[in-house]
Formats: C-alpha cells, sequence, structure tokens
C-alpha cells in the first residue's frame, strides 16, 4: 500500500468511526393534531332572525277531496304537470338516519320520509319508483319549493308560522321532540347543563333558536348536516347536539359512546312541504295521508324504519282549517 493510500484508509477510518460515535440526538417536536371543522362549521353569535307570525293553528291544513285515481289526475292540475313530466321530484335528506339517508352498501336513498314520498309518486303514478329524488340541506328546503326545483319537500320538515308564510304544508305525519345528544359520562343531562358548553345544530332548523334561548346560554355552532355535528363531537369540538329525537336516536345508533339524554325542548311537528300557492297539491297530499293513516301504510312505515324508537304512537290525526 502506498503512503498516500494508506493516508487515504486513515482518513475513511476516521471518518466512519465519527459517523458511529454517540451524538446529541435532536430535541424532539411534538406538534398536536389540528381537528379540521367541517365546511360551513361556524359559530352563531346571533339569534335567528324569525318573522313574528300569527297563522291561528299551524297544523291545520287544506282538508283534502276524493283521491283522484293514479295517472287520471285533473286536467291544468298541479299533479297533472307532475304527471305529464312523467316523475315527482321530491327534496330529502341522505344524513338523518331512519328518516332520510343514504345506505353505504347499496349507495340508495332510504328511510322513513324516502318511502312517504314514494308513497305520494305511488299515488300520482301508480308506481312508486316514478320518482327523483334531490338531496336539500335543511337551509334550503323553502328555497328549493319557491323556486320550484322540487315539487314536495319531505325532509324531517317542522310546520311553523313563519314557514307557512314562504311554503304550504301537509297535515302532520309525524311529531318529534327536542332534546339532547350527549357523550356518556359527561354529565350533561338536561338543557341547565349545557350553560358554557358548545352545543351543535344545523342552520335553518328550529333547533338554533330554543338553544340560543337557553339562560345562562351555550356556545351554539351551526353546520350544513347533523351527520357534522357527531363528527365534531366524536372529534372532541363540541359537548352536545341538540334537535329533534327521532334524528338523535339515528345518531345514537351510529355511535354507542353517546345518549339521548333531557326532557323535551319543544315539539316539533312534521308534514310535506308544498308550494305556496299549490292548494290543489296540498289537498292531493294530504289525501294520500288520509290513505296512508287508513289502510296501515303508516304503521308499516313505522315498522320498517322507526320500530328502534318504542312502540308505535299510531299517525297523528289530522287537522284541518276548512
Amino acid at each position: 500500500m502506498s503512503a498516500r493510500t494508506a493516508a487515504v484508509a486513515v482518513a475513511v477510518a476516521v471518518t466512519v468511526a465519527a459517523c458511529g460515535a454517540s451524538a446529541t440526538p435532536p430535541p424532539s417536536v411534538s406538534v398536536a393534531p389540528v381537528p379540521v371543522r367541517p365546511a360551513g362549521a361556524q359559530e352563531i353569535t346571533a339569534p335567528p332572525v324569525t318573522a313574528v307570525a300569527d297563522c291561528g293553528d299551524p297544523e291545520a291544513s287544506l282538508r283534502p277531496g276524493p283521491l283522484p285515481g293514479a295517472g287520471a289526475m285533473p286536467a291544468g292540475s298541479t299533479m297533472a304537470r307532475i304527471q305529464a313530466r312523467g316523475r315527482l321530484i321530491a327534496g330529502v335528506d341522505q344524513n338523518t338516519f331512519m328518516f332520510g339517508f343514504r345506505d353505504p352498501r347499496s349507495g340508495q336513498l332510504e328511510g322513513f320520509d324516502i318511502d312517504l314520498a314514494r308513497e305520494i309518486a305511488r299515488a300520482v303514478f301508480g308506481a312508486p319508483g316514478r320518482i327523483e329524488l334531490q338531496v336539500v340541506d335543511a337551509g334550503q328546503r323553502e328555497q328549493a319549493l319557491q323556486s320550484g326545483r322540487v315539487d314536495v319537500v319531505v325532509r324531517t320538515f317542522s310546520i311553523t308560522c313563519e314557514r307557512k308564510q314562504k311554503v304550504g304544508f301537509s297535515t302532520v305525519y309525524f311529531y318529534a321532540n327536542q332534546r339532547i345528544l350527549a357523550r356518556k359520562g359527561s354529565g350533561i343531562t338536561g338543557a341547565a347543563d349545557l350553560s358554557g358548553k358548545r352545543v351543535c345544530a344545523v342552520a335553518g332548523t328550529t333547533s338554533l333558536a330554543r338553544i340560543f334561548a337557553l339562560r345562562p346560554g351555550p356556545t351554539l355552532i351551526g353546520v350544513t348536516s347533523w351527520t357534522d355535528c357527531l363528527l365534531m363531537q366524536q372529534q372532541g369540538q363540541i359537548d352536545a347536539i341538540s334537535t329533534d329525537d327521532v334524528v338523535l336516536a339515528g345518531l345514537a345508533a351510529q355511535d354507542p359512546d353517546v345518549a339521548v339524554v333531557g326532557a323535551s325542548l319543544g315539539v316539533e311537528p312534521y308534514g310535506v312541504g308544498v308550494r305556496r300557492g299549490d292548494d290543489d297539491m296540498i289537498r292531493f297530499v294530504n289525501g294520500v295521508l288520509e290513505q296512508i293513516r287508513a289502510d296501515g301504510t303508516w304503521e308499516r312505515l313505522y315498522a320498517s324504519w322507526l320500530r328502534s324508537l318504542g312502540p308505535s304512537p299510531g299517525p297523528p290525526p289530522a287537522r284541518y282549517q276548512d
């Protein structure tokens, strides 16, 4: 080995030894993951603006006449226009388990409200499949009807005097109660425990006003869907969810660590939304509801989708204003 080669070998050996020598490890850096809020989630700092309205009995609707035969809608009627189109267009939900949700296995929309919309299609065409289901966010329900985008909205749509200034409603087809969904062991057992807590609700729903009115109040977070609320609760971004008990029961069925708690904060009467002024369509839908109350279809739909809520309360009796 030449002197130069030996020198290079020694240098390499020294370098390798240096690489293997212990050195002070770099300081560890710990970065906590930042939970990402669902799109559209925001704190609501002002009470929902609602017009003062008095419509007498908000649950009273137009009395139906005899139902026309399927496929034989009266000439010039709203139903005849739907028949000529070849399908009923219904605004529905895809995020409310049991009422309107997308089955992850089939990809199809299913639930109590979906089947109720199909019964309206059956009455027009004689076939429940003659329907186009359009997913509508809660805050879009009135606009979807006013614009003519949909013929009906069947989407856990609570009847109020304020809403009846914008759209028409059928008679009540289901009663729900607003309650609270909290994590088990959280200490939240009722409305009094929400003070200072973070509570989630969907924008455009009647649930917001009752939560905002609590004193001392919670921090109210508005989102676009109830599954967004559940996701935020699972990530620890909110403490509770408050809305209709049937909606909360559907969320609880997806998460064994939460439970529906507390007394009712208010009653929610669900009706089918129809464009304001389409009185013939309102009477027609009420005729369909009369039929499914009488022939057992309502009970069949309850048994199919809502059995986990407990024994059937039976279909709500219709109330008419004329």
